[in-house]
């Protein structure tokens, strides 16, 4: 039997380095990205299995098609034990058919927003099992959060 896999889904820029900056809890595990192609991205994650994601996702129905397609056809195929993300637009469809499936997920707020939810987190929130927050702050709008502190 495989080791359990970690989906780690984010868009690049600082989204991306969040989850990178995960590395001592992440490398020892089996895990798969998604992300989007770009020359950071790319350098950021050489060595490491990505799948790339279609953007931009902000308001873009073919795009959010796109992503629905790729995050069914990852999870079938790579059966993951938990789904982790920083958000932002690329993780909706990922997480609404990671609780379809029924494979836990874990949203990681942003650490530069600590007076309102993003627009990500606000969507996730229904598929979501566990939320983290950087900010004790956070908490007012996330009160069922654990606050985990600064990632960076």
């Amino acid at each position: 039997m495989s080791a359990p896999v970690v989906l780690l889904v984010a868009s690049n820029g600082g989204h991306l380095t969040q989850l990178c900056s995960l590395r001592p809890w992440w490398q020892g595990r089996e895990r798969v990205w998604v992300t989007f192609r770009t020359p950071d991205a790319e350098a950021a994650l050489a060595g490491e299995r990505v799948h790339w994601a279609f953007h931009p996702t902000t308001r873009d129905v073919g795009n959010l098609l796109r992503n629905t397609w790729l995050a069914f056809r990852v999870l079938r195929a790579r059966r993951p034990s938990t789904v982790v993300t920083t958000g932002a637009g690329v993780a909706l469809p990922f997480f609404v058919l990671a609780w379809l499936l029924r494979i836990p997920t874990v949203y990681i707020e942003v650490y530069d927003r600590i007076d309102t939810p993003t627009l990500t987190a606000r969507l996730c929130r229904p598929f979501t099992r566990l939320f983290l927050a950087q900010w004790e702050e956070q908490r007012t709008f996330m009160p069922t959060a654990i606050t985990v502190g600064p990632l960076l």
